[in-house]
């Protein structure tokens, strides 16, 4: 294969999108670091974006990720930006889903949650299906939720071993709002939507999965069971 083949194999067309998407989000995380409520808190809760973004950047022309799991990764990335920027208790988007729904408290702490097992669950679907890793759907399904839950019960013990470290000022962390099922209603939330995202996303990424090897660097081709 000639160089100039082989350049327009890695050529990904959706690079310009995916430019101006990580321009929003760092543009956004530079806002947020301008004046947060509290700066350990907004440190702690953007610390995934500066993680993840690096690690997608290396490895975009490795392993180049689907179209519907960036999207999501990017609304996950305003959605701890915006958790970091005010605390999750005080989100202004919060309190006017509270004051639609007629609720008590500030709800946006189930929105991070929420995203914490949609974003996860796509991605190990994904690297299963990819790395050839479960071949049967049932068992996929079945491993993604359980890594999902298993992600999601690490973070809360994060957040404990925050509580120990931090006292009282880790509350704008943990976000309870007083409420003493917040850890099991976190871990629910984040196990609805790890099972939304395989059920309602998961026929849409098996098919961009299968044309993604036409117009970027060749990767394994999901299985036909993949659909």
């Amino acid at each position: 294969m000639s160089p100039t083949q082989s350049d327009q194999m890695s050529a990904d067309p959706r690079r310009p999108w995916l430019l101006v998407g990580l321009g929003l989000i760092m543009g956004a995380l530079l806002v947020s670091a301008c004046k947060p409520y509290d700066r350990m808190t907004w440190f702690m809760e953007v610390l995934p974006v500066f993680i993840a973004l690096p690690l997608m950047c290396i490895s975009h022309r490795r392993f180049p990720l689907t179209t519907v799991l960036y999207v999501a990764i990017f609304f996950h990335c305003l959605v701890l930006i915006m958790g970091g920027a005010y605390t999750y208790a005080r989100v202004p988007l919060g309190f006017q889903i509270a004051d639609w729904l007629g609720m008590t408290r500030n709800p946006y702490d189930k929105i991070g949650h929420f995203m914490q097992g949609f974003v996860p669950a796509l991605l190990v679907r994904e690297i299963l299906i990819r790395r050839h890793e479960v071949r049967t759907v049932a068992m996929r399904f079945l491993l993604t939720t359980c890594v999902v839950l298993a992600f999601s019960a690490f973070y809360e013990l994060i957040e404990w071993w925050a509580a120990l470290a931090m006292g009282g000022s880790a509350d704008d962390f943990l976000g309870t709002q007083g409420y003493v099922w917040d850890t099991q209603s976190d871990m629910f939330w984040a196990l609805c939507a790890a099972l939304l995202a395989q059920i309602l996303f998961g026929p849409l990424q098996s098919a961009q999965m299968r044309h993604l090897t036409d117009v970027v660097t060749p990767v394994a081709a999901p299985p036909d069971d993949a659909h």
